[in-house]
């Protein structure tokens, strides 16, 4: 039975059901497989196989110390009558370029797929390991996370969840989604500053010992919500497989022929997933990682260089302003062959020195990878070419990606990670049209596409505003334990 382990090597092994209540490891660490599982599938099953039937796969694999019967109820209550879709990702195809929709759950973007099972897997574990305390979920958002987090914890009994997102830099749809988000649970707030900064401070908490006195004083748990929870990125390995059994049931590509896949990543958690399904049976022979201006990610990939000391860019792809890619440290485990001890040295140099070098045995270990990168120009250029070529609707995020991509004999799976109508403004300004805002720009998308408003978004501006609050960097340890207090 596999364990969790930290990617620096410094805490104790822990069970699935720990590392998802943790989060993040005590020595400031990710946590990863002690060893690869086995799934109980061949990839000829995969083309007869529903989206849930995978997952149960997936999830009893990674997960071994959670019953099966419990994991299939999660899994029935995740991926039900709130998504839009019965295949859940559905394949947009196009030649050899298959676009795997990740946006048809409740808030229209990939992070519902993770979302909405990870309060079913946190009620879970803590069941299992005995937990009566409250759970309280924090979170940092670059604009999905805190919307698709808050979608899937809403009004759960026995938790709290507390957003923060980038006051500047986020769509206007992503906005009304966080401050309108009706649950009671819910606490949403505003940050002057960035997204790294936002991220930076949830990883400060988690390690905090004084937070932590708090936490205990007041009897929760905390957790989180971020790609840093091996409980997120495990579900989004599941889409890799069920886009790569469409294939096979479309007569595509045949079982055991390799694909290539293209992510538009920020955080490097979508595209963290897709190397696991690798790594666990998905034939893959490339990977291409996609970034906006905030193109520390490539740099990274062609240079063997991490280097954040750059400035922050808030462009028309605003889930991929990131410069501090928390789940890139996963990979690095894996490519220096599960060494704790570099990893350990490569953080403290980002921390200390804001860049790290990889060894060149470990960039030779990542040849399977390569990075480029999308300006906003060539964003808007590509969402206008799709339409016009395709008649095919694509977000910013997407339009990253898609700018990467070379026609070639291998079929290709891209990650569209969110619906257009997410970022209609951007879209609207692509086509040539006015950048109307709110429900306006629904409507005017709409019309100038011939295509439907989604039913998630029908009612979105008629939501009541609840959640103003603005607060600074400083202000947020302050401000989550006023939340969380009872």
């Amino acid at each position: 039975m596999i364990s969790y382990i930290s990617t620096r090597g410094n805490s104790p092994a822990v069970s699935s059901a720990q590392a998802i209540l943790k989060g993040l490891a005590d020595d400031g660490g990710l946590y990863v497989p002690d060893a690869w599982p086995t799934l109980d599938l061949t990839l000829a099953d995969l083309k007869s196989l529903s989206y849930q039937e995978i997952a149960v796969k997936v999830f009893t694999a990674f997960l071994p110390d959670f019953a099966e019967e419990d994991l299939h109820e999660a899994i029935r209550k995740a991926y039900g009558s709130q998504w839009q879709n019965e295949q859940i990702v559905p394949l947009a195809d196009f030649g050899h370029l298959h676009y795997l929709e990740l946006f048809h759950g409740p808030t229209m973007a990939f992070k519902d797929v993770a979302l909405q099972a990870l309060p079913q897997l946190v009620k879970l574990a803590a069941k299992k390991e005995g937990l009566d305390k409250e759970i309280a979920i924090l979170t940092a958002t670059s604009g999905d996370t805190g919307t698709a987090a808050m979608a899937g914890f809403a009004d759960v009994p026995k938790t709290k969840i507390a957003v923060l997102y980038p006051k500047k830099g986020i769509s206007d749809i992503q906005r009304q989604q966080m401050q309108s988000e009706p649950g009671k649970n819910t606490y949403v707030y505003g940050l002057e500053g960035n997204f790294d900064q936002a991220q930076r401070a949830v990883k400060e908490l988690l390690s905090d010992a004084d937070f932590h006195d708090f936490l205990e004083k007041e009897q929760i748990q905390l957790s989180s919500a971020n790609s840093i929870n091996i409980g997120r990125l495990i579900p989004q390995i599941v889409y890799y497989f069920a886009g790569y059994g469409q294939l096979i049931a479309k007569g595509d590509i045949a079982p055991g022929e390799a694909i290539d896949i293209v992510v538009p990543t920020g955080n490097f958690g979508n595209m963290l997933a897709a190397y696991y399904a690798s790594q666990v049976g998905l034939p893959v022979h490339h990977f291409t990682v996609a970034s906006n201006e905030n193109n520390v990610l490539t740099d990274f990939f062609n240079q063997g260089v991490y280097d954040r000391r750059r400035d922050f860019k808030v462009t028309n792809a605003p889930a991929m302003d990131i410069l501090v890619s928390s789940n890139l440290e996963r990979l690095l485990y894996f490519a220096t062959n599960r060494n704790s001890d570099v990893v350990r040295q490569l953080m403290t140099d980002l921390q200390e020195k804001g860049q790290y070098h990889l060894p060149a045995e470990s960039r030779t270990a990542l040849q399977d990878f390569s990075a480029g990168w999308t300006s906003q120009e060539t964003v808007l250029q590509t969402i206008q070419e799709t339409y016009g070529k395709d008649h095919y609707l694509i977000d910013p995020h997407t339009a990253v990606a898609k700018a990467l991509y070379s026609e070639g004999s291998r079929h290709t799976l891209l990650a569209s990670t969110a619906s257009p109508y997410k970022f209609a403004q951007t879209v609207l300004t692509a086509l040539g049209k006015e950048a109307v805002a709110g429900q306006a720009g629904l409507v005017a998308l709409s019309e100038a596409t011939k295509t439907t408003i989604p039913v998630q978004m029908a009612n979105l501006y008629e939501r009541p505003i609840r959640h103003r609050q603005v607060i600074t960097t400083d202000q947020i340890k302050a401000t989550i334990q006023a939340a969380f207090k009872h």
